[in-house]
């Protein structure tokens, strides 16, 4: 996208970033050059207007979920495959994270000691091993 105007950057460089901008992960450096690009260019500022309300409205309805620590980097690796061209696994990347997270979190219950979280206990092949005896 580009609004037909010279600006000392491209509205699609800008658009690329804007997240980094809205969610302020940009160096202030480059927060400065995005500013002037916005103060200078309204299809662009019309564009960071409706990504901030999404942003806003996303996190009102959806800011009290838990989300698997590492969900930003799978997330974002997946941008880059898209971005690449690659091919994108059809798995969800939220459903991926949450599988994963599951699976640290019960090796570290199983590590230190506690056994598995929501596994099955013991307690069963016990009775069948009394229930086997007493036949006998």
């Amino acid at each position: 996208m580009s609004c037909g105007e010279p600006h000392e950057k491209d509205c699609s460089e800008v658009l690329d970033h804007l997240y980094e901008y809205l969610d302020r992960e940009m160096p202030e450096g480059e927060c400065a050059d995005f500013q002037v690009h916005l103060d200078e260019c309204s299809p662009c500022l019309e564009k960071y207007g409706l990504e901030q309300a999404v942003k806003k409205l996303v996190k009102r309805c959806c800011g009290h979920d838990d989300v698997p620590r590492d969900l930003r980097s799978k997330v974002m690796g997946r941008i880059d495959l898209i971005r690449a061209g690659e091919t994108v696994p059809e798995v969800s990347v939220l459903e991926q994270a949450k599988k994963e997270q599951a699976q640290r979190e019960q090796a570290d219950a199983e590590a230190s000691g506690s056994g598995p979280a929501d596994g099955p206990s013991d307690a069963g092949s016990s009775d069948a091993r009394t229930k086997t005896a007493r036949t006998e």
